[in-house]
């Protein structure tokens, strides 16, 4: 019986490499996780390959280009997701090349398929009003509005990520003065981000009212949880996003044409900071960015935003009276003599 060597590889990738090797964050290794699950039904449900039946030399540029136009165009996947999902198969096989030999020419075939290159996509973000309206949406007579409030609150006031906010627990928050959030941010980086006062006063009462004893301790709790007393989900947050989404656009100064995401409220603090002339390093530390180019999109977000409304009302000072100059013989005579 032939041993199958990709299932062996794949194995020691996730149980061995991923977290111990290289010490990936549990974030990544979902998303990998979630790459190959869907390489392995693309296999099945397209290609009619059974996951027993799968080897390394399986994988080649072929296979791989098929599955990246079927997340595309079948799963309507971004850019972006494919893109991610093809860094995922390209670092599983720079894992297994120096081992597998015999599949070396296949691998640096796909090794070199090349990331695609996307439009560069407008900043969507609330204006200082638009988000006041919708902070004021949730009942806070009721204790889930209440809840929905201080999530919306540090979701904006952290700039976290919404994976950020579904880890938070309750022993990352420094209620004492000086109050602080910190959060875990991709590659297991850490960031203290400083708690406003009446967002103090706000998270306080909240985490107050939110005690439930699960049996674990007080610090391991999650934040925000729902009504099976686990941690709300990505889809949780979002779901509560869009529910104050529509209440608030019945307000008619509410004008918003894109869909809030919880990474708008991210976009919305940083343009905000920006716009009040925050230091740009300070904008960059608050988001957790690496290198300042990344935060130096919102500064050209924001200049863009202030060509278009210089734009709005420019008025033309070229009128169809203005002489044209390619009809005056003097000044043409004198052109042409600059030439000679």
């Amino acid at each position: 019986m032939r041993k199958n060597d990709f299932s062996k590889y794949l194995t020691q990738f996730f149980v061995a490499y991923l977290p111990g090797q290289i010490n990936v964050s549990t974030n990544t290794i979902r998303s990998y996780k979630d790459t190959f699950k869907l390489l392995l039904m693309f296999c099945e449900t397209e290609k009619h390959i059974k996951t027993e039946k799968i080897y390394l030399k399986t994988l080649d540029k072929t296979l791989i280009e098929e599955f990246l136009v079927w997340l595309e165009n079948e799963r309507h996947n971004s850019i972006s997701t494919r893109n991610q999902r093809l860094a995922a198969i390209h670092s599983f096989l720079r894992y297994v090349q120096k081992d597998s030999l015999e599949n070396l020419y296949e691998i640096q075939k796909v090794l070199a398929i090349p990331y695609k290159r996307k439009g560069k996509q407008l900043i969507h973000y609330l204006t200082g009003n638009e988000m006041k309206i919708l902070l004021e949406q949730p009942d806070i007579h009721t204790k889930t509005g209440r809840r929905d409030l201080v999530l919306l609150v540090i979701l904006y006031d952290t700039a976290a990520r919404v994976q950020e906010l579904v880890d938070l627990k309750r022993g990352h928050i420094r209620i004492a003065d000086p109050a602080v959030i910190t959060l875990h941010g991709k590659g297991n980086k850490k960031r203290q981000v400083p708690i406003m006062k009446k967002s103090q006063e706000l998270i306080k009462s909240y985490m107050q009212e939110s005690y439930v004893n699960t049996g674990f301790s007080e610090s391991d709790m999650p934040l925000f949880y729902n009504q099976q007393k686990r941690k709300l989900s990505r889809w949780g947050i979002s779901y509560i996003i869009n529910k104050y989404v529509e209440k608030a656009s019945k307000d008619n100064e509410f004008n918003v044409d894109f869909q809030v995401t919880p990474h708008v409220f991210r976009h919305s603090k940083a343009m905000h900071l920006l716009q009040s002339n925050v230091n740009l390093i300070y904008i960059r530390d608050l988001l957790g960015h690496v290198d300042i180019a990344t935060t130096e999109l919102y500064a050209r977000a924001d200049i863009e935003m202030k060509r278009k409304a210089l734009e709005a009302v420019y008025i033309d000072l070229h009128t169809e009276k203005m002489p044209n100059w390619n009809q005056d013989e003097t000044l043409m005579e004198w052109l042409n003599q600059l030439c000679d």
